[in-house]
């Protein structure tokens, strides 16, 4: 079994910044067998993804509309993957999501990083809200 626990939402103003961090744990977890993603749902929306890394390569990918603006990293040593959002939006509000995706393949990650039904394992979420 997985645990994923998101920590680092919070209110901010458009313009400014935060980092979330998802942490992972279980007594068979391998942080290189799995590709950490980040979701986001607004209320009376769809769910979407908005990155991704693959934690043993560093690959990273990002939906068209965070890049230049957010940034995924992995902490191997603690288990844990950020993600740093600046120049925040309104848009951006949402519960964010982390996710683990069981690397089956290599090519696992990039066809399948944006779709949640490809996932494993989820955390609870915390509220990101961006004030206008």
């Amino acid at each position: 079994e997985v645990q994923l626990v998101e920590s680092g939402g919070a209110l901010v103003q458009a313009g400014g910044s935060l980092r979330l961090s998802c942490a992972a744990s279980g007594s068979t977890f391998d942080f290189d067998d799995y590709a950490i993603g980040w979701f986001r749902q607004a209320p009376g929306k769809e769910r979407e993804g908005v990155s991704c890394i693959s934690t043993g390569d560093g690959v990273t990918y990002y939906r068209d509309s965070v890049k230049g603006r957010f940034t995924i990293s992995n902490d191997h040593a603690k288990n844990t993957v950020y993600l740093q959002m600046e120049q925040l939006k309104p848009e951006d509000a949402a519960v964010y999501y982390c996710a683990a995706l069981s690397i089956v393949n290599p090519w696992t990650v990039e066809k399948s990083w944006a779709d949640q039904n490809e996932y494993d394992y989820w955390g609870q979420g915390t509220q990101v809200t961006v004030s206008s």
